[in-house]
């Protein structure tokens, strides 16, 4: 792990966000010049009247190479706020145990952005779920819509950290830690506990959420791949420290225990000048996923598209895993090119950011999502079968224009009643493998 250390001078405060590079790094960085104590985390008097506070995302025994902690010097403690009250929230679902699930494969077309004025906490839609947040076990999976940025409020997820994989319309997240720009093929992970507001850059936002309750997300390792591929730590970028010294009424909203709180506060809660540590919000461009793939034949397993997981206690068996699939080459010869035919002892939901999915002809359209459960049979539809099965694999096929993804887990992933009741799920989903006809023939052992 390497340190790297930044100013940002307080004229640059308003401007573009700025960026600290890597994964995982053991980072310092301050607003104000001198706002770190040096050679120590909590001195009696912190420089610039300022609180030292620390933030653990891991236990404080943890082993060195997984300790999550930040130290952060801030104007007031995070624990200035008023008493929390219950926030009612018609399309959050904290607890899944009680959702029927039943191993039919489902599929949504996008979902419309509300006309009313929504902000990004009012959006979330809540697809399903598994686990337990009181147990640090499971996730939860959640849309998000808005079309207004958060004014005055603030959010922090208690349960699990964030993961947000835009689909339209830019963000910019306001955190403790510093500031974040969003588009669609960039993803964010908010780790557990921080707070944010998020800000719309664009009229309208969309996109996907994934609750992590269990052990902070990390990059694969790598294997006989090497030392190189997938996702590259450097492209992985922390925000330097930025504050707002702001004050007024305001409102705090907590997801604790699977439900929403809210707290009043009287200034910003993002009044940290300086920090330093390894726990702190970052982001990446997808599109600078280093893909890896077959040049002989078959198709590898989607395990080569890993971007980030976040492991079990079963070695190899992650608790959950996110997963793209980007624009490639696809050289192999004498194979079915597209993703086979499957079932899986993990759960998955697809969405799609951007394009078109190689495995599904129609009806799969960005902003939208499927789900296959544990050991439900899917694959490509009938038109992509029949397509790559005449296909002349002599000659290389350029997947572009795409982005999908996966958040798979080794749970069920029980789907809430307001997702099962929305208009845009595709009813006749199933339909899309039934031209999928008998091609047995006894007499041609040949392929045909």
């Amino acid at each position: 792990m390497c340190s790297a250390s930044a100013t940002a001078p307080a004229a640059d405060r308003a401007g573009t966000p700025e960026y600290l590079s890597g994964f995982g790094n053991h980072f310092a960085t301050e607003a104000l010049p001198g706002a770190l104590p040096e050679g120590r985390n909590s001195p009696q008097r912190c420089p610039y009247g300022l609180y030292a506070e620390q933030l653990s995302g891991t236990a404080f025994t943890a082993p060195r190479h997984a300790n999550r902690r930040s130290w952060l010097y801030r104007i007031r403690p995070a624990a200035v706020h008023g008493p929390f009250e219950p926030l009612a929230h018609p399309g959050l679902v904290g607890h899944f145990a009680d959702c029927a699930a039943a191993p039919d494969p489902l599929r949504w077309s996008a979902l419309p952005v509300p006309r009313e004025p929504t902000d990004f906490i009012d959006g979330l839609l809540s697809v399903g779920g598994s686990g337990s947040s009181d147990a640090h076990s499971g996730c939860a999976i959640h849309w998000y819509r808005a079309n207004r940025s958060m004014h005055d409020r603030f959010f922090y997820d208690a349960d699990g950290e964030l993961l947000i994989v835009p689909e339209r319309g830019r963000l910019r997240l306001m955190s403790e830690f510093g500031r974040l720009d969003l588009q669609p093929q960039d993803i964010a992970v908010v780790p557990r506990g921080v707070r944010v507001r998020v800000e719309l850059l664009d009229a309208e936002a969309r996109g996907y959420l994934c609750e992590n309750y269990g052990a902070p997300f990390k990059l694969p390792d790598l294997g006989p791949i090497g030392a190189n591929g997938l996702a590259n730590p450097r492209d992985f970028l922390t925000p330097v420290a930025w504050y707002e010294e702001r004050e007024g009424p305001m409102e705090l909203v907590a997801k604790f225990g699977g439900a929403l709180f809210r707290a009043t506060l009287d200034h910003s809660p993002l009044d940290v000048v300086a920090w330093h540590g390894n726990y702190a919000p970052y982001k990446y461009d997808l599109r600078r996923f280093n893909t890896v793939g077959s040049v002989s034949y078959d198709h590898p397993d989607p395990s080569i598209f890993l971007v980030l997981h976040s492991v079990s206690d079963t070695p190899g068996v992650d608790a959950v895993d996110f997963v793209i699939f980007p624009p490639r080459w696809l050289v192999m010869q004498d194979t079915f090119r597209p993703p086979w035919f499957h079932r899986n002892i993990a759960s998955e939901f697809m969405g799609l950011v951007h394009g078109r999915y190689d495995a599904k002809a129609s009806g799969f359209e960005p902003g939208g999502a499927s789900l296959h459960n544990c050991m439900s049979g899917h694959g490509p539809d009938a038109e992509t079968f029949e397509r790559a099965s005449r296909a002349d694999t002599s000659v290389p096929q350029h997947i572009e224009e795409t982005m999908a993804f996966m958040f798979e887990t080794r749970t069920l992933i029980r789907p809430t009643p307001q997702a099962l009741a929305l208009p845009q799920l595709q009813r006749d989903y199933a339909g899309c493998w039934q031209g999928l006809g008998k091609r047995f023939d006894p007499q041609a052992r040949a392929p045909r």
